[in-house]
């Protein structure tokens, strides 16, 4: 499966943004979705899944602004970020996860600054 993330941008701090994960393939296949986060000179870090049965868990920095979704019928995932902060910024990636199949999106980068 491929996997096309989109909407990331230049927002200021306390904006929102939304990110849009296409997959090519039936996502009802994959147990977990997810997104992950890479900033300059960090380590590729989990901001959010998503199984397939609909439960949800978010890194402690995002719970609470954050929500991931995912419409199986459009093999979509959508990651609502609100009140954006600066530490925020990096490149967010979607991931689609299954027994012994991994596969990842090529990344869309989100910058916070004012």
């Amino acid at each position: 499966v491929q996997l096309q993330a989109s909407g990331g941008g230049l927002v200021q701090p306390g904006g929102s943004l939304t990110l849009t994960c296409a997959a090519s393939g039936n996502i009802v296949n994959f147990n977990v979705m997810g997104w992950y986060r890479q900033a300059p000179g960090k380590q590729r870090e989990l901001v959010a899944t998503i199984l397939s049965g609909g439960s949800t868990n978010y890194a402690d920095s995002v719970r609470g602004r954050f929500t991931i979704s995912r419409d199986n019928a459009k093999n979509t995932v959508y990651l609502q970020m609100n009140s954006l902060k600066y530490e925020d910024t990096a490149v967010y990636y979607c991931n689609a996860f299954k027994y012994l199949e991994d596969y990842w999106g090529q990344g869309t980068l989100v910058t916070v600054s004012s």
